[in-house]
């Protein structure tokens, strides 16, 4: 359990405080009676015990203050009590940052817009259909049986327009294309074909050197809508939004805008209903004029090459609008078709003109020759091409963004699927080494001592202790309980309990690291056993703990963490995540030799190995880390012992769980950076630098903080994407997690049953922790300093030993 000093005694009502930075006569750091002043041990890599270099000289100087600690005292004699020490001066303070909840909102904010906006630059609001003809009673009927071009301008009486014989108008919808447009536009003007082509206003974001290219070679644009709905569909905000766009996306990419219009899924005049009819004088009373076509090439249906050119060929010398695709699917069919079919209609003496021209010769006055001056693309205004820059500015952030996050997702997912194969091989060969008659060695008989640093935890002290000293190791279990300065009765509590292999120190309140220093400096035996106040051990546990020491190499172990606590939701999860995400990493860290964390709540150390390094130090707030890189970093083997297990209370709440983890993540993030340099070094600091490090930095910080895009590209999915490729990817991923737990949890001999709040767990928990590493990471970036918080604890841990 976690020690806090006096002065960070947290907060109910607040998550960071400032605290005073540690100088060196406060570190509390094995703190023993006759010793004036307390040695600092910095962390030194530097001097090494190594396996085969037992203690046998002349001890340094910082392992000798510890060396020198008096033996336990008789039971009756009274507890020695160290001495204070001088209260350290206070320097400047600095401040943890508090999270930025309206700067998060903000955040999120920003990036559900661009999703939204990329939804609706891909039309994923309205679905693309065939709409169904409807009654045409009121459709004029010169309309019904005119022309493709029809101008129902108000005021005016709505008129239509064919173009005249030998004229042909190659119209083109739903680009432009980066691989078709630029094809068929090379086919035009090989032919020296002039073509009109409606565009899509988000593909003209995307491509606007296409529409450059078009107005350039004397093609004209029309608008298409800038989203490809069915209009008739959507209010007439969104009809007008989806018109107005698109003329800002073709001012912005050519400097130019159109009044030509032709709507998503029209067809043919004749087959005008009302409810197009109505789209018509809309669009006519905001000076559009719309363009249907006289004949359908129906190239979308690929139906061969013969077929779209006999579909092109106006009866006798006729001239027509002709429908036909640069976009939307594959137009190789509509490529090849033109071909053939603009060198056959000029040979029978066919001209190419747009529609804007075609249009300027059909109103030409047979007699005099007048024509009207008819615009293809007239310039746009520079406040249209302005607005049109802000729109296209948008659109392409969006497009970068969700582009951006499908590499991330890729990334996620591979690093998944790399962490699991990992887990599997690496894991499962650790368990299967150690089936049957497998032993460490010779039988670990001697003496041990377990130091119990305690910080007001009275609710589960008593329960604790009696686990500790009444273990079945043969060699014997001296236990310290280190009290930390508490404000309760937790020392009262366990000296109450008169157990002859119990020993209470009190000590002025110097945080975790302190106590277990002080601990360590009272004990006497080799092996050392260090375990949270809120941990009940089960009777063997001690004894399994201590046998990898038969092996001369290990250094440190760690022991199996058990949630005791499992009635609440919040719990259970906690269960499946110290199992799958905690014991079953260990098996595969041990399996690389670069074990980066032997758990506070149950680990043993050689303590000759422990003073070389320097003891606990409190330069981080994850000590535990801290100390097991350095272990790892000294060439010491740091190995799991799945058969040691302790029962631990895990936080019942989610605030408390906030806490707990937004300490665990930030503590790490300092253990990593305080070896840092162990990525450069060489031997078994760098072995463990180049390979656990990197996993620490993949696993543990970069997977969690990008797991979220794999939780809003499900969302966007879901709802403007694939909806069953979407939930079928999700349910892999799920049924990828779920089979690791169950891997995980037949390794650890527990019951399957916990399992079924897995799929719960991922529309909560996991964005829990997301939002606690974000914090942690903010905290680290910005150099802010996180108390300890100390969790409310209820004694509850004991009622894992009956689980």
């Amino acid at each position: 359990m976690s020690a806090p000093t006096r002065d960070e005694v947290p907060d109910p009502d607040a998550d960071t405080q400032p605290i005073p930075i540690p100088q060196p006569p406060a570190t509390g750091r094995a703190t023993v009676a006759g010793l004036d002043p307390p040695p600092r041990w910095p962390l030194n890599l530097a001097t090494r015990v190594l396996p085969s270099q037992r203690t046998g000289g002349r001890p340094d100087e910082a392992a000798t203050a510890v060396m020198l600690a008096p033996p336990p005292p008789p039971a009756s004699a009274p507890p020695v009590v160290p001495p204070d020490p001088t209260p350290p001066k206070r320097t400047a303070r600095r401040v943890v940052p508090k999270f930025k909840w309206v700067v998060a909102a903000v955040l999120v904010f920003v990036f559900v817009s661009l999703l939204l906006v990329e939804a609706y630059a891909n039309a994923r609001f309205t679905p693309d259909h065939v709409t169904v003809e409807g009654d045409s009673q009121a459709v004029p009927e010169q309309i019904l049986t005119g022309g493709p071009i029809i101008n129902a301008r108000p005021g005016e009486d709505a008129r239509s327009y064919r173009l005249p014989p030998k004229t042909i108008a190659l119209t083109f919808d739903d680009g432009p294309d980066p691989r078709w447009t630029p094809k068929v536009m090379a086919t035009l003007d090989r032919y020296h074909a002039n073509g009109t082509f409606f565009v899509i206003g988000s593909q003209v974001v995307r491509y606007p050197e296409l529409a450059r290219d078009l107005v350039g070679k004397g093609h004209e644009l029309g608008v298409h809508t800038f989203t490809h709905p069915d209009i008739a569909t959507l209010p007439q905000w969104r009809q007008r939004m989806e018109y107005s766009q698109t003329q800002l996306a073709m001012a912005e990419a050519a400097g130019v805008r159109s009044s030509l219009l032709r709507f998503p899924y029209s067809s043919r005049a004749d087959a005008i209903d009302d409810s197009a009819w109505d789209l018509v004088t809309k669009a006519g009373r905001l000076g559009y004029v719309t363009v249907v076509n006289d004949l359908d090439s129906r190239d979308w249906e690929r139906p061969g090459v013969d077929k779209i050119v006999a579909s092109m060929v106006p009866q006798g010398d006729d001239g027509a609008v002709v429908l036909l695709h640069d976009a939307g699917g594959d137009r190789e069919q509509t490529v090849r078709a033109l071909e053939r079919f603009i060198p056959m209609m000029q040979a029978r003496g066919y001209s190419f003109v747009t529609v804007s021209d075609g249009l300027r010769l059909a109103l030409t006055d047979p007699v005099t020759g007048v024509a009207p001056t008819v615009l293809p693309n007239p310039p746009a205004a520079a406040t249209d091409e302005q607005r049109g820059l802000a729109l296209a500015t948008a659109i392409r952030i969006a497009d970068w963004s969700l582009k951006f996050f499908a590499v991330l997702f890729l990334v996620v997912g591979a690093l998944t699927l790399i962490r699991t194969l990992l887990l599997f091989v690496l894991s499962g060969t650790q368990a299967r080494r150690r089936r049957g008659n497998w032993s460490w060695g010779p039988p670990v008989t001697e003496r041990v001592t377990v130091i119990v640093p305690a910080y007001n935890e009275r609710e589960g002290i008593e329960s604790a202790v009696r686990s500790l000293a009444g273990g079945d190791h043969p060699g014997g279990i001296d236990v310290i309980v280190v009290d930390d300065g508490s404000t309760d009765d937790t020392a009262d509590i366990a000296e109450s309990l008169g157990l002859p292999n119990v020993r209470v120190i009190r000590k002025r309140n110097g945080g975790k690291s302190s106590a277990l220093n002080t601990g360590v400096a009272a004990a006497t035996t080799d092996i050392i056993v260090m375990v949270d106040g809120d941990t009940v051990f089960e009777s063997d546990s001690v004894r399994q703990l201590v046998q990898p020491f038969a092996d001369p190499e290990v250094g440190a172990v760690a022991g199996n963490v058990k949630v005791g606590n499992r009635a609440t939701l919040v719990a259970r999860w906690q269960h499946i995540e110290y199992v799958i995400g905690f014991n079953l990493d260990r098996r595969l860290y041990e399996s690389l030799r670069c074990m980066p964390t032997v758990p506070g709540a149950i680990g043993a150390w050689r303590k000759d190995a422990l003073l070389a390094i320097g003891g606990m130090s409190d330069d981080t707030l994850a000590e535990d880390t801290d100390v097991t890189i350095a272990f790892c970093r000294a060439g010491w083997k740091v190995v799991y012992e799945g058969r040691a297990r302790a029962w631990t209370e895990a936080p019942a709440s989610l605030s408390q769980l906030w806490r707990q983890r937004y300490r665990w993540s930030y503590g790490t993030m300092q253990a990593m950076w305080k070896h840092r340099r162990s990525l450069v070094d060489d031997g078994p600091s760098g072995r463990f630098g180049r390979r656990g490090l990197p996993f620490l930095a993949l696993f543990s910080i970069a997977l969690p903080l990008l797991a979220p895009v794999i939780d809003l590209l499900a969302v966007y999915g879901v709802l403007f994407a694939g909806r069953l490729e979407t939930v079928f990817a999700w349910l892999a991923m799920l049924g990828m997690q779920v089979v690791t737990g169950v891997v995980a949890f037949k390794l650890d001999r527990e019951r399957l049953t916990p399992l079924w709040t897995l799929p719960l767990q991922q529309f909560a928990y996991r964005q829990l922790m997301y939002l606690v590493l974000i914090q942690s990471l903010v905290t680290a970036l910005t150099g802010g300093r996180l108390r300890w918080h100390k969790l409310r604890r209820t004694g509850e841990a004991a009622v894992g030993t009956q689980v």
